[in-house]
């Protein structure tokens, strides 16, 4: 008898802008991949930014992840579902302005709300491995489903004063999702990124980190990802780091490692 296995689900959060969590995705599907995984990347971001670098050819009308959570829909996720720029990965976009529109409308919505991620991914989790949600630089209703949705939490943060103190406040965020709507809601790990190892507030900021981790007893992923330019242009040419050449290979064997570490037994 043909077992089924069921995508495990991370959500890449972290409410402060500018932490890399679209790139961290980006790369993290591209090393999910390489491992021979299932991938499904979940555009939870307004910004659609992840859509636009794992996606060709999609236009701001097609339907996407704001039509499978709105009430004024019947749209499904596999209905939404496209093809990413690799085999095995898939995507559900975000383009145009309708996921803020849809984020504005679960505010006002009833009870529920919290869950529609999650009760949207049941119907297309057994045809995944992996599913990855870029979640928006916010608390809000978006990143309250995608936690709510989620196994696991990967913290993406830098190792600088404001991004190290903005974690406390999603710690609190994640506790309240799992006291109240996902009790299974784990914090996977925190990641270091952009990570300056050389400066005096990049090795604090790290310990700082590293003591919180400690403190409850999570992960940080090691090792932390350098501030290196490669990071961000083979994203932006939509090209994993395997693909780029020159010491970039080196950078993807870290997003590999992560893939490992977070997937382990699976």
């Amino acid at each position: 008898m043909e077992t089924t296995v069921t995508a495990t689900i991370f959500a890449l959060c972290n409410q402060k802008g500018g932490v890399g969590k679209t790139t961290t995705t980006f790369h993290l599907a591209r090393a999910a991949v390489l491992a021979g995984k299932r991938v499904l990347v979940v555009d939870a971001d307004p910004q659609g930014n992840i859509t636009s670098v794992l996606t060709n050819g999609i236009t701001e009308d097609h339907a996407g992840l704001a039509d499978a959570l709105s009430d004024r829909s019947a749209a499904t996720l596999e209905g939404v579902t496209v093809d990413g720029i690799w085999d095995h990965l898939s995507v559900i976009p975000t383009t145009g302005e309708t996921l803020g529109v849809v984020r504005d409308e679960l505010v006002l919505a009833g009870a529920g709300r919290e869950s529609r991620l999650r009760n949207a991914l049941a119907g297309v989790q057994d045809d995944y491995d992996l599913v990855l949600i870029d979640c928006a630089p916010s608390l809000d209703q978006l990143t309250i489903n995608s936690l709510t949705a989620a196994d696991g939490v990967l913290v993406i943060t830098h190792s600088r004063l404001f991004s190290a103190n903005g974690i406390t406040k999603l710690l609190g965020t994640i506790d309240l999702v799992h006291e109240h709507y996902n009790p299974a809601l784990k914090i996977a790990g925190f990641m270091v990124n952009q990570h300056e190892a050389r400066t005096i507030s990049g090795a604090h900021w790290a310990g700082e980190i590293g003591e919180a981790a400690l403190a409850r007893g999570v992960l940080v992923l090691e090792p932390p990802v350098p501030k290196r330019a490669p990071i961000a242009d083979a994203m932006e040419a939509n090209h994993g780091l395997d693909q780029w050449g020159g010491d970039a290979e080196d950078l993807a064997t870290i997003y590999a490692g992560y893939i490992d570490t977070l997937t382990k037994g699976k």
